[in-house]
């Protein structure tokens, strides 16, 4: 089994929780709040291995969370910060938010870490929270709470050379005999179900070659292999389309090559324009120079080498042809994209709402902050918070939105009587 495409669901860190706790000594009398601040969610932080190339190891695996941070303690300790929790995927992976569809990131890079959630921020302690009018806050922060985010793990593979071409008309066999990869390899349509990739050394040099698995008419619609694997040939620099011109299966080689470039055109026009060399197989057969002839006709300023890959004949000038097209390539370079990035909530921001039948709800980032340091059951937390929405013009939106004393009003989970 092959997966390169896989949804999983990912959360960063709570942050902790600041405490309430008081400076107690002996011969210290009201030693004050010294209550510490609660530590920082873990991220959640993704990184490429060249060693992998599927991914395989998420199928089963679909929820990834990072540690919590640890609550605030007396003596003005910092909770612990949450662990990190890193995700390693095969080089190339592209990681997309699910409900838009946008990329967040391109694992181009192996070794490169990079932060897709970022733990909550801690809760402070309630020596924070003292001022000359009040000496013992009974109250704190609670941890920054984070959401679960849906994201989508795509892995196009990078690869310098892609042999692109029917099943079966021996790019298995060539890769084998080019590389160290030993690819499955059988007479039979669909023999290679996941993209291969082989190190090809040519004298000083090397690239990258993938094995594509074989396409056929109607790939770009989904038909056969479909999409699953053309996106494998889109990090590609330049294409080798092996084509058999023995026409052993009764099929065209020509037409061969229509129909393939079609189905890449179709799928990708900038893919379509990627610089191709034809490589000719299983010369050793009857009607393949007859074949070969009439190929070069209709192919004028192709560069097309005739090959027999089990046996390893042409294959020197097929390299020779390739590693000089590589080289006078760009370099392989990550997806061009505007980055997507989860919103943080607007701290200052709020929406009052009128329900109807006297009920009011207050929402918005200002809400989440201020709601964090109620404690309900504490005078001077409530106090605090009602002061807040004082100065914050949350009691004035109310008052412009039609509330009047008595009303109810809903901030989160918090329910109080509006008072003008």
């Amino acid at each position: 089994m092959f997966i390169d495409k896989v949804k999983i669901y990912i959360k960063s860190g709570n942050g902790g929780n600041g405490a309430v706790s008081f400076h107690t000594e002996k011969y210290v009398p009201n030693g004050g709040p010294d209550g510490g601040d609660g530590g920082k969610g873990g991220d959640v932080v993704f990184i490429a291995d060249d060693s992998l190339n599927t991914l395989n190891d998420f199928h089963y695996a679909k929820h990834f969370r990072a540690e919590n941070g640890g609550n605030g303690g007396p003596k003005r300790s910092s909770g612990k910060q949450g662990k990190d929790l890193v995700i390693t995927v095969p080089t190339g992976t592209v990681v997309k938010d699910f409900e838009t569809g946008r990329i967040i990131t391109d694992m181009f890079e192996a070794g490169k870490p990079f932060v897709v959630l970022k733990g909550g921020r801690g809760g402070k302690g309630n020596n924070h929270f003292k001022t000359s009018k009040r000496q013992a806050p009974h109250f704190s922060q609670t941890g920054e709470k984070t959401l679960e985010r849906e994201v989508v793990l795509e892995l196009k593979t990078i690869a310098d050379v892609g042999l692109i071409g029917f099943p079966n008309v021996g790019k298995s066999t060539l890769l084998s005999v080019i590389s160290e990869a030993r690819p499955k390899i059988a007479n039979y349509h669909f023999t290679t179900l996941s993209p291969n990739l082989g190190v090809v050394k040519h004298f000083d040099n090397s690239f990258v070659v993938a094995d594509i698995p074989g396409l056929i008419e109607g790939a770009s619609d989904g038909m056969g292999l479909g999409h699953d694997f053309l996106r494998h040939i889109e990090r590609t620099r330049c294409l080798v389309h092996v084509l058999d011109v023995s026409g052993e299966e009764g099929r065209d080689p020509y037409a061969d090559w229509l129909k393939i470039n079609a189905e890449l055109k179709a799928y990708s026009p900038v893919l379509a324009e990627r610089p191709q060399i034809v490589a000719a197989n299983k010369m050793d057969m009857p009607m393949a120079e007859e074949n070969l002839r009439a190929l070069r006709e209709k192919l004028p300023g192709v560069v097309i080498v005739p090959i027999i890959a089990v046996l390893a004949e042409g294959v020197d000038v097929l390299l020779a042809e390739t590693e000089k097209l590589v080289a006078s390539l760009p370099p392989l370079k990550p997806l061009e994209y505007e980055p997507f990035e989860y919103e943080t909530p607007d701290k200052d921001g709020f929406e009052v709402k009128n329900e109807g039948e006297g009920i009011f709800t207050v929402s918005g980032g200002l809400m989440e902050q201020l709601g964090r340091r109620v404690v309900l059951d504490d005078y001077e937390s409530f106090s605090f918070f009602q002061k807040m929405l004082r100065q914050r013009g949350v009691i004035s939106a109310l008052r412009k939105a039609g509330a009047k004393d008595g009303d109810t009003v809903l901030i989160g989970d918090i329910e109080f009587d509006f008072v003008d």
